[in-house]
């Protein structure tokens, strides 16, 4: 399928592994400029020596302060036609472990953060008539999860935000979605897999087996499952889809509005 997105910009948050990885080189293989994000400076490196001209970067933690500024004065120059907003996780804890700086912490890493990059980003989406903005966020925010009460709470910030996000300019040609996934072959889910043996006094292997039973489908996903559904909805092609919440969790949602 042709995505019509063949010499556009996007921007990927949280780019050099995972979900962001795999994203960015998704848009790349549809011919696809990429200005990619992440921490690990060495990762990205590879990337740019990977893809040359398609690919370029800026190394920096994008949840502290200042860098969502460093990010806007890289690419103000450019018409940029999507963006990724994605990051890492919180700590996998129950409510009753947490502590509030743990609180705290999670709102700059999990909220604070979108809220600032997507209020400079909307303004170019605007001037322009045209934007995508899909939110990498959890399915815990359709069925909550062991262990993860710090993500969830904060996540599901995100959705309210973005949801009144698509709402306020979707005249302006901007949609605005969420994909959420489930368990997936990614760094992500070691933490899980990991309180859950200390929890249960399990090997490894079992927790993971754990995981897997879960989805329904027997089995996880990989992150280019979750590839080609966010990739879709950056492009024209999901013009009608805006204000949604996606889950791709191989079936472990069991609401009717999984």
């Amino acid at each position: 399928m042709n995505l019509n997105i063949r010499n556009q910009n996007f921007i990927v948050t949280g780019t050099s592994s995972g979900f962001g990885k795999a994203i960015t080189e998704y848009l790349i293989s549809e011919g696809a400029y990429v200005f990619g994000v992440a921490r690990r400076k060495e990762l990205l490196d590879e990337l740019k020596n990977k893809y040359n001209n398609q690919f370029d970067y800026l190394a920096l933690d994008i949840s502290r302060p200042g860098s969502v500024g460093q990010l806007i004065d890289k690419i103000k120059e450019k018409e940029i036609h999507g963006v990724f907003v994605n990051a890492g996780g919180p700590p996998a804890k129950m409510f009753i472990e947490t502590q509030l700086s743990d609180w705290d912490e999670a709102y700059k890493n999990l909220l604070r953060w979108k809220v600032d990059l997507v209020q400079n980003l909307l303004p170019l989406f605007a001037k322009n008539k045209y934007g995508r903005i899909v939110f990498l966020e959890s399915s815990s925010v359709k069925q909550p999860v062991a262990n993860l009460v710090l993500s969830t709470s904060l996540r599901m910030s995100v959705v309210g935000m973005a949801k009144t996000i698509s709402q306020e300019f979707a005249h302006d040609g901007i949609t605005v979605n969420i994909v959420a996934p489930g368990s997936h072959n990614t760094n992500a889910i070691e933490r899980l897999i990991t309180k859950t043996c200390e929890q249960k006094g399990i090997s490894y292997n079992e927790a993971r087996t754990l995981f897997e039973q879960n989805t329904g489908l027997g089995f996880m996903g990989d992150a280019s499952d979750l590839a080609s559904m966010t990739v879709w909805l950056l492009s024209p092609l999901s013009k009608f889809v805006t204000g949604q919440t996606i889950s791709v969790s191989g079936g472990a949602i069991t609401g009717v509005f999984g």
